[in-house]
């Protein structure tokens, strides 16, 4: 059985909905692969991040050494403000869509100035109709929420600025 172009409008419609970029079914019968524009994801990444106001008191001559020992320090946003290079971000280790309560009548995992220890939940990440308690990697203040709630986030894309000091 082939499917109808109102099946594959609706396969279409259900993939941009939800946050996957590359979708690939074959069967017997047929092969779809579905691509969405990547690029236009990128820039909406990066129009979301720098934000150097909050950081501006910061030196970032010597901000790189003060954090040596995560990689994460090393993101982009980290780069192209500067004044964020001390920071640590915790990243999405998947695609999915972010959320930061665990339901719409609880109050948020963490708020900007909340304190985590490694290990402690900072938000949901929902793929595939599954949530998934995203912990903290480290240990410090949350300086900065980088993403919306409900929003599509993709893999390694940076959700919080942490202060591990």
């Amino acid at each position: 059985m082939a499917m109808k172009a109102k099946e594959i409008q609706d396969l279409i419609d259900f993939i941009s909905k939800s946050g996957l970029d590359e979708v690939n079914i074959e069967t017997e019968e047929f092969k779809i692969k579905v691509k969405k524009n990547s690029e236009v994801k990128t820039q909406l990444i990066q129009a979301a991040a720098p934000q150097p106001q909050q950081a501006a008191t910061q030196q970032p001559t010597t901000a790189p050494s003060q954090a040596p020992s995560t990689e994460s320090a090393k993101a982009p946003e980290a780069t192209s403000g500067g004044d964020e290079s001390k920071y640590v971000t915790i990243k999405s280790p998947m695609i999915g869509t972010f959320y930061r309560t665990p339901n719409p009548d609880s109050p948020a995992f963490v708020n900007v100035g909340d304190s985590v220890k490694e290990g402690d939940t900072v938000c949901i990440v929902e793929a595939m109709k599954l949530f998934n308690e995203i912990e903290s990697d480290i240990s410090g203040k949350i300086v900065k929420i980088l993403v919306d709630n409900a929003t599509p986030v993709e893999y390694d894309q940076a959700l919080f600025l942490v202060d591990p000091s």
